[in-house]
């Protein structure tokens, strides 16, 4: 599922009045924040009007939409105080008194610094109100009670804000802020109990939410991966680098979120992110492409198929278009052990996508009906083996169990 938050991304224009020049700066400032916090995305319906609420975020407990946080009294956040907003953030519970779905992740935003807290509230305050009700939860039993959010709570929701490490550095805390926190990284991209709640023991491990899954993010996984700080810094800034294109949930992350930082929460954020870890080195450099002949089966057919139907872009050699088209030859999700996101971009696609700058990234159209099942797995095994440094061991099992997962999202 991807993870809600209780407030806004992009806004629109904040019109200076006259003798609230002094509150000019404390909306500002809210409006990065909440775009360091990943919010639009969760609260704007696509085609919708933005913070309007109404986006459909699919869990394993059913659907929950993103709601309303326009300052609109009747369908928004009008009525709320500050105090209100601030109990909402940090203990997961709405004006009327309701418990809200962890999906708003009140158990990450309870780090937030009541300064901060405010200053999202004045910019959300600012915003011009829009009258639109979103639609109710659809949640089976017994996930549809809320009253059993209070007992969640007990076992989940921790006390307690945010604390600098006294041994780390000023810049490493900021960044441990903004992942934590603001960014809630974790909400994504660590595994969760049969409960929804997320393993602390496996901090940013990656998990398993969506079609296309959160990868494990801890700085070993990174760095063996070829990640370093200047590929991130580009990633996180413009959604791509020589290792990928952000795809899934990340593509409107960094559109309306990680794109907007300032160069020293960048800086500051990569820095933690790759805490105790030795400068990686190329991913060319890291990674030795493996023998084709440990794929399962021939390669020969693999790549007549990759030939046939991936080549024109991404070129014979792997190399791709700068701007236009990936590198297949340093790309980070060929390299992931679990060949998950692989096989579900094969047989999906994705889509067109615009990134800041002058980088289109073309549409890749998905195989699922050019491809049966033991094609696929012969050209995941390809890229895994010619590229990726994995090995070879994709079964058409582990294709067809993609292939009907997404028919069951589909029905």
């Amino acid at each position: 599922m991807r993870i809600a938050a209780a407030m806004g991304l992009v806004g629109l224009a904040f019109i200076p009045l006259a003798g609230q020049a002094a509150d000019d700066s404390v909306i500002e400032r809210g409006r990065y924040l909440t775009r360091a916090a990943d919010c639009y995305v969760c609260h704007t319906a696509e085609g919708g009007a933005a913070y309007a609420g109404g986006r459909p975020l699919k869990t394993p407990f059913g659907t929950i939409y993103g709601t309303n946080i326009t300052p609109d009294d009747e369908t928004g956040i009008g009525l709320y105080s500050e105090e209100d907003f601030y109990r909402a953030l940090h203990a997961g519970e709405a004006r009327d008194g309701h418990q809200l779905y962890p999906a708003m992740p009140y158990t990450t935003y309870r780090l937030l610094t009541r300064e901060d807290t405010n200053a999202i509230y004045h910019y959300l305050m600012s915003l011009e109100p829009v009258e639109h009700e979103a639609p109710d939860s659809e949640l089976n039993f017994p996930f549809n009670q809320r009253w059993g959010l209070v007992f969640w709570n007990l076992l989940f929701l921790e006390s307690g804000s945010f604390e600098p490490n006294p041994e780390r550095s000023e810049t490493w805390n900021r960044g441990r802020y903004l992942a934590t926190a603001l960014g809630h990284c974790g909400e994504c991209h660590t595994p969760r109990g049969f409960m929804g709640q997320t393993q602390e023991d496996k901090y940013l491990g990656g998990s398993n939410l969506g079609r296309i899954w959160p990868p494990d993010i801890t700085p070993q996984a990174l760095a063996e991966r070829g990640w370093t700080p200047d590929k991130l810094a580009s990633y996180l800034s413009l959604g791509l680098s020589r290792l990928g294109a952000a795809n899934g949930e990340m593509f409107p992350a960094v559109i309306h979120g990680t794109r907007y930082l300032t160069d020293a929460d960048l800086d500051a954020l990569i820095s933690y992110l790759l805490t105790g870890v030795e400068t990686p080195k190329t991913p060319s450099e890291t990674i030795a492409s493996a023998d084709p002949k440990q794929a399962e089966g021939d390669p020969a057919p693999a790549r007549l198929t990759y030939m046939n139907l991936c080549s024109g872009c991404h070129r014979s050699n792997g190399e791709g278009i700068p701007h236009t088209i990936v590198p297949l030859t340093s790309n980070s999700t060929l390299r992931l052990e679990d060949p998950h996101n692989l096989i579900a971009v094969l047989l999906d696609g994705i889509p067109l996508q615009d990134f800041p700058g002058h980088a289109r990234m073309q549409a890749m159209p998905g195989y699922a009906q050019q491809l049966d099942d033991s094609q696929m797995a012969e050209l995941v095994n390809y890229l895994r083996t010619t590229w990726g440094g994995q090995p070879g061991d994709v079964s058409v099992d582990d294709v067809a169990e993609l292939r009907r997962s997404e028919a069951r999202s589909a029905e």
